[in-house]
C-alpha cells in the first residue's frame, strides 16, 4: 500500500511565499494552524449545519494549506448552489474543478473526516484560523512597507498614507466580506426598507440634518455620499454646516467631525454657543454678558459639553493628512459623518505647494473626498466658494452649478450640490413667489444623485448666525422673551466661594469651582 501523502511537506499545496523562504528571511513559518484547518474542513462535510457556523468567517485566503483552499472553494461553491456537502460531494465537485489531484486527492480528503471527533466547536477553530491569515497579512503588509522605506526614492508621505490604508484595509475587510452576490445585498435592502417603513422619524435613514422638509428631501445625509454646500462669503456657509454639526450630534448622538481650515477651534466653540444659548456672539467674545445671561450659559453650556463633536483646525491640511485623521477617527470614535470648511483651502499635495494647475489639484481632492466617504462608508460634506460671476448676473442672483469655483470634477463627483441663498442680503424684500426675505435663507438643492432638487425655505438670525426650520419660535424672538423676563425676575446674587485664606475674591477661585450650573435653580433662568 502505498505511502500516505503528507499534504504539508507538498510545496505545490503551500501558499506562496513557501515556508522554506519564510524561514530564510524571517526565521519562522509564517503563523499557521494546519490541524485546525483539517478539523474545520473535516467538520464542514460530516456536519450539516456546521457550515452555517463558519461561512462567513472563513475565505478561500484564510486557508494556509493550497489543497485547502481548493477544498473550500468546492465546499462554498455546493453551499451557493445549495447541494448536500458531504465527502462524496466535495471529492465530486473538485473533480468537477479538475483540482482533485491538486486538493491531495479522494483518499487525502477522507483522512480530513477521521479527525474529527465533534463539531461542537468549529466556530471557535474558524476564528483561530482566520487569525492567523489577518497575521500573515500584518507580515505582507509589513515586509512589503519595510522594503519601500529602504528606496531613496520613495516619498515617505505617499508610504505612510499608504500603510495606514492597507492596514485600515486589513481590518475593514477581515469583518465583512470584499464583495457580496445580489441575493445577499437584496436581503439587506428589504431588510432596510422594513425599518424604514417602520420608522416613525418621517422616513430618515440617514443621518439627520435637523431639518424637517431637507430630510423629506434627502432622507437624511447618505453613507459614501459627497456632499458640496456652496455659497457666495456671508451667506452663513459655516454657520448653516455647524447647525448641521449640532443637530447631528446633540440631538440624534452621532459623532461628527469637523475640519476647519477657516476659523479656529476656539471660533467655532463661540459660534456653538452662540447658537445654543441665544446669546449674540459679539457679547460672547468680548465677555460683556449681563448676570443673566451668564446664568444661561452656564446652564445651557451641558448639551455642548456632552456632545461627540470632534474639532480640527490644522490649517491648509492636505488629502493625505486628513484620510490619515479620519480613519483614525473612525476607528477610535465610529465617526458618523465628516465636516470641511472648506475644500478650495485644502491642499492636494504633501507639501502644500500644488502641482501648479490649481483646477486638477481641486479636481484631485474632490475625488479623494468621494474615495474617503466611500471607504468609511459615512457622509463627507465640504463647503465650497462660489464664483464672482454671482455678483456680476442681474437679477436675483441665485447661484447655478457653473457658479462652483473651479468646479471641474466638483459638480461630477459630489452626489448632492446645494447653494445657501439669502435674498435679503442683496436687498431684495420679497422673492419671486412675493414671499417675504427678511431673516430668511433658502437651501437650494441643484443637484441629487439619489433624489428630487428642491428649494427648501429656512428661518437665518444673522444676531446668533444661526439657522433653524421655518416654523419654528425665531431664536431673535427667544432672546427678546429672555430679556424682558430678566427686567421682572429678581436673580438671586451667584454664590461666592471661600478662598484657602477665607477671603472672598472668587478670582482665585477657579472656575469650574466659582460657577457651576447647579449652583441656579429653576427660578434663575427664564426658560
Amino acid at each position: 500500500m502505498a505511502e500516505p501523502i503528507d499534504i504539508a511537506k507538498r510545496s505545490s499545496f503551500v501558499r506562496k511565499p513557501s515556508p522554506e523562504q519564510n524561514v530564510m528571511d524571517y526565521g519562522k513559518l509564517p503563523p499557521q494552524v494546519k490541524e485546525l484547518e483539517d478539523v474545520v474542513l473535516g467538520a464542514v462535510m460530516i456536519e450539516q449545519n456546521a457550515i452555517n457556523e463558519v461561512i462567513d468567517i472563513l475565505k478561500e485566503e484564510s486557508f494556509y494549506v493550497d489543497a485547502h483552499q481548493r477544498i473550500w472553494r468546492a465546499i462554498k461553491l455546493l453551499y451557493q448552489n445549495q447541494a448536500p456537502i458531504d465527502l462524496l460531494t466535495v471529492t465530486e465537485q473538485l473533480k468537477k474543478n479538475g483540482e482533485l489531484d491538486a486538493a491531495g486527492g479522494p483518499f487525502y480528503i477522507a483522512q480530513l473526516t477521521n479527525k474529527v471527533g465533534s463539531a461542537a466547536n468549529v466556530e471557535y477553530h474558524a476564528r483561530l484560523i482566520a487569525e492567523k491569515y489577518i497575521q500573515r497579512q500584518l507580515i505582507s503588509t509589513s515586509s512589503e512597507i519595510i522594503k519601500e522605506a529602504y528606496e531613496d526614492s520613495t516619498d515617505v508621505f505617499e508610504l505612510l498614507d499608504k500603510a495606514e490604508k492597507n492596514l485600515f484595509s486589513i481590518a475593514e475587510n477581515n469583518l465583512k466580506r470584499n464583495s457580496e452576490d445580489i441575493a445577499s445585498l437584496l436581503l439587506h435592502e428589504l431588510k432596510e426598507i422594513d425599518i424604514r417603513m417602520n420608522n416613525d422619524d418621517d422616513h430618515l435613514n440617514g443621518v439627520a440634518s435637523g431639518f424637517v422638509d431637507l430630510d423629506r428631501a434627502t432622507g437624511g445625509w447618505q453613507k459614501s455620499d459627497l456632499i458640496i454646500i456652496a455659497a457666495r462669503p456671508a451667506m452663513g456657509k459655516t454657520a448653516f454646516t455647524l447647525a448641521l454639526a449640532r443637530n447631528a450630534a446633540i440631538d440624534h448622538k452621532k459623532p461628527i467631525a469637523i475640519f476647519s481650515l477657516e476659523m479656529s477651534s476656539a471660533q467655532l466653540v463661540q459660534r456653538m454657543i452662540s447658537m445654543e444659548t441665544h446669546i449674540p456672539s459679539d457679547k460672547i467674545r468680548r465677555g460683556n454678558l449681563e448676570q443673566y445671561e451668564y446664568q444661561i450659559l452656564t446652564s445651557k453650556i451641558d448639551n455642548l459639553k456632552n456632545a461627540p463633536l470632534f474639532i480640527d483646525d490644522t490649517p491648509a491640511i492636505n488629502v493625505f493628512e486628513l484620510r490619515s485623521k479620519c480613519r483614525r477617527l473612525k476607528q477610535q470614535h465610529d465617526i458618523q459623518m465628516i465636516i470641511i470648511d472648506y475644500l478650495q483651502l485644502m491642499s492636494g499635495s504633501v507639501d502644500g505647494k500644488g502641482s501648479g494647475n490649481r483646477e486638477q489639484e481641486i479636481s484631485q481632492i474632490s475625488r479623494s473626498l468621494k474615495g474617503l466617504a466611500k471607504e468609511l462608508e459615512i457622509p463627507v460634506i465640504a463647503l465650497s466658494q462660489l464664483s464672482r460671476a454671482v455678483e456680476t448676473r442681474g437679477g436675483d442672483k441665485k447661484p447655478i452649478l457653473s457658479d462652483l469655483r473651479e468646479s471641474g470634477a466638483i459638480e461630477q463627483d459630489a452626489d448632492i450640490v446645494i447653494f445657501l441663498y439669502r435674498g435679503e442680503y442683496y436687498g431684495l424684500e420679497q422673492d419671486a413667489e412675493g414671499n417675504p426675505t427678511k431673516d430668511i435663507a433658502e437651501v437650494i438643492i441643484a443637484k441629487h444623485r439619489n433624489g428630487p432638487v428642491k428649494t427648501v425655505r429656512t428661518r437665518f438670525i444673522n444676531k446668533f448666525a444661526k439657522f433653524e426650520n421655518l416654523d419654528e419660535m425665531g431664536a431673535s424672538d427667544h432672546y427678546m422673551e429672555i430679556q424682558e423676563g430678566s427686567e421682572k425676575r429678581k436673580f438671586k446674587r451667584l454664590p461666592s466661594r471661600m478662598n484657602e485664606e477665607g477671603g472672598d475674591d472668587s478670582k482665585e477661585v477657579p472656575f469650574e469651582k466659582r460657577h457651576k450650573p447647579e449652583d441656579f435653580n429653576e427660578n434663575d433662568v427664564p426658560f
